[in-house]
């Protein structure tokens, strides 16, 4: 049986991506679009490994991917970011004794959230490099309480860090323990000055090449379906409230404000940082070279 001749995209099943998707999930263009494009719905990680197994031809694949398989090459103008509180990526810190309730330097092993290799390559940058801690780290499902059950500290990321900062008082008052709930993104510009990175779409060249779809087409469907998600952020937060059951002006705010989706200038320095630093750390193997459409 032929395979099917359309480009296999392979995309984020969290919040945070849903105005790069509008265009992809919503008539009239969704029905263009699906005679070019076939579309999975996947974790980070998963995108990634997709991409470098030829299983997917395009992935939104966190950043750090490229360092591993640094023959992708990136579709300009679209990416996941954050200029300073992206409140989707969190550190959450166990402090028994309360007496020093934003000091990390009791932390000795690390739970990171098993879905993406990014958040955890910033966890490890942020605690060699500016905290000056070398923790034990260890992959583990989300789900707070049961991380918290195996280790000093939790990274949580996607819609699980968005339930947890929702779940914030009312879990304290559940359990009488206060816990420290560090922004990641927030702790790196504090840090670096610079935008947070976390995901951008990478295509295979042969995948594209075989596909006949010029690149000049492609380019300008992703970027299409970003300037229309952002044009449509009130329905996406109505559509979203209801499908996770955060508050529609939590999700508004979160979409408008906390993440950013244009790649810009100030993104390109700080992903230049990024695999600088996780080179330094040894969180990945070599600085990439990006290589954009």
């Amino acid at each position: 049986m032929p395979r099917d001749p359309r480009l296999r995209v392979s995309a984020i099943h969290f919040l945070n991506p849903a105005p790069l998707m509008w265009s992809f999930d919503h008539e009239p263009d969704r029905s263009r679009l699906a005679q070019r494009y076939v579309l999975s719905s996947d974790t980070p990680a998963e995108c990634a490994a997709m991409l470098a197994s030829a299983d997917a031809d395009i992935g939104l694949v966190p950043v750090s991917a490229l360092a591993f398989i640094p023959s992708l090459s990136v579709i300009p103008g679209c990416i996941i970011a954050s200029r300073d509180r992206v409140r989707s990526i969190i550190l959450v810190v166990r402090n028994p004794d309360g007496s020093t309730p934003e000091d990390v330097s009791g932390v000795g092993r690390v739970a990171l959230d098993s879905a993406s290799r990014t958040s955890a390559t910033y966890t490890r940058i942020l605690f060699s490099r500016f905290w000056q801690i070398e923790p034990a780290f260890v992959e583990h499902p989300p789900g707070l309480e049961a991380m918290l059950g195996v280790a000093d500290a939790a990274l949580l990321i996607g819609d699980p860090a968005l339930f947890a900062l929702e779940d914030r008082q009312a879990r304290e008052r559940r359990t009488g323990e206060r816990l420290l709930y560090l922004d990641l993104a927030h702790e790196w510009h504090n840090f670096t000055g610079t935008v947070w990175v976390s995901a951008f779409w990478a295509v295979r060249p042969d995948s594209l090449a075989a596909s006949g779809v010029p690149h000049k087409q492609l380019i300008e469907d992703f970027q299409h379906s970003r300037d229309a998600g952002l044009r449509h952020i009130d329905s996406l937060a109505d559509e979203w409230s209801l499908r996770i059951g955060i508050p529609r002006e939590t999700i508004r705010a979160y979409l408008s404000e906390n993440i950013w989706y244009r790649f810009d200038e100030p993104c390109l320095a700080g992903l230049e940082l990024f695999y600088r630093y996780g080179v330094e750390c040894g969180a990945l193997p070599s600085v990439p070279k990006l290589h954009f459409l």
